[in-house]
């Protein structure tokens, strides 16, 4: 499937191999290995049910100590990796593969397609934690307490 893989993408998964990932760079995208606990996955499988349950979004929490290796190896394309050094790992796998690594700053579709990353606390791009997606009133309830703007955004 990598061979034939066509389709431009910004991606975020929990896991991926060496050959995934340069299938989706050759093709101008973009992929990144994102630890989700459990509870944040609860949220991102059914996101309506989620917010249905009129809950806070959690805040992400950062990988286990026996596992963070993973998540802070640019070489992975780690959530937690150095961004100076990922440049150099893109390189490094085009190079292997034997594939040109396309310039994706010079895409008409830059801004749309990798506008700014999530924070690593994140669980839903534009969403904050702690903040409430009230479905029925369409609407988006933010906390004004201090000190659970503090827990959420530490």
């Amino acid at each position: 499937g990598a061979d034939i893989f066509a389709a431009k993408i910004n991606i975020e998964v929990q896991w991926a191999s060496e050959a995934a990932i340069a299938a989706v760079e050759r093709n101008g995208g973009k992929i990144t290995c994102a630890y989700f606990d459990p509870i944040s996955l609860d949220a991102l499988i059914d996101p309506m049910k989620f917010f249905e349950r009129g809950e806070p979004i959690p805040k992400r929490s950062f990988p286990p100590m026996e596992i963070i290796h993973y998540y802070i190896d640019p070489r992975l394309r780690g959530y937690l990796c150095d961004p100076s050094k990922l440049e150099s790992a893109k390189i490094e796998l085009s190079q292997k593969y034997g594939y040109k690594l396309p310039d994706i700053r010079q895409d008409p579709d830059y801004d749309s397609l990798f506008g700014p990353s999530k924070d690593p606390l994140q669980v839903f791009y534009g969403l904050q934690p702690g903040w409430v997606v009230n479905m029925k009133d369409s609407s988006i309830l933010k906390p004004k307490d201090e000190d659970l703007v503090s827990y959420y955004n530490s």
